[in-house]
């Protein structure tokens, strides 16, 4: 008995630094090789569809910055608390929708910033349990080091201990950097790492990483 691919949504756009057209190309084609049914759009106009967004299995914003309208940011969230699932990477969706509280309170994060810049640091897996993390060792990776508000609720998977010229008052401090959580029946996944598209190429466990959130994320 076949059964129908998982639905997947990828909205792309905003400060185009992040290189969100390219990272919506990677990730449409590493999830269709998943088993997903991608569809890769352009515009926030599509949250304005609150029963298409219901309809799907996982949705992935890669929008840094934007503001959503109140009815945007009422379907999705309703869409992730129905069930449907939210994962995402760096700003494209922890600095995404500032004026958006509950959009905020959702995803389990919000950025700050990223004290020296693009440098090298470690990622740390602290749950190795977990099939997101099983058999991913500690790696390192050459990306800004996001310094971020987060929810307590988050079910961390991996950290990442600051270190920095431009704000010393940091050092020492470790920030939670891969996580997951609940939020209604949706699940949300996040992943702080992911500044430009050819990261996920020179970091394959990143990349592993990331695919395996959205997968379980999935509905």
């Amino acid at each position: 008995m076949s059964t129908s691919p998982k639905k997947a949504l990828i909205f792309q756009g905003g400060w185009d630094g992040h290189q969100p057209v390219e990272c919506a190309a990677l990730f449409a084609g590493k999830l269709a090789e998943r088993g997903f049914a991608v569809e890769v759009v352009d515009t926030l106009d599509v949250l304005n569809a609150a029963d298409r967004l219901k309809a799907l299995d996982l949705i992935i914003p890669l929008w840094t910055g934007g503001k959503l309208t109140p009815d945007q940011e009422k379907n999705l969230e309703a869409a992730v608390i129905s069930g449907v699932g939210l994962a995402g990477f760096h700003g494209g969706m922890c600095d995404a929708f500032r004026g958006s509280i509950n959009y905020q309170w959702m995803t389990g994060g919000q950025f700050l910033c990223h004290p020296d810049n693009i440098k090298e640091y470690l990622i740390r897996i602290v749950n190795r349990d977990d099939p997101i993390t099983r058999g991913i060792p500690d790696f390192r990776v050459k990306s800004e080091q996001y310094y971020m508000l987060v929810d307590p609720r988050n079910e961390v998977l991996a950290v990442t201990t600051h270190q920095s010229v431009s704000a010393p008052w940091t050092n020492g401090v470790e920030m939670p950097f891969v996580w997951k959580k609940v939020h209604g029946a949706g699940r949300v996944f996040y992943s702080a790492s992911g500044h430009q598209c050819q990261e996920f190429t020179d970091f394959p466990e990143q990349l592993e990483l990331t695919l395996r959130g959205m997968s379980w994320a999935a509905r």
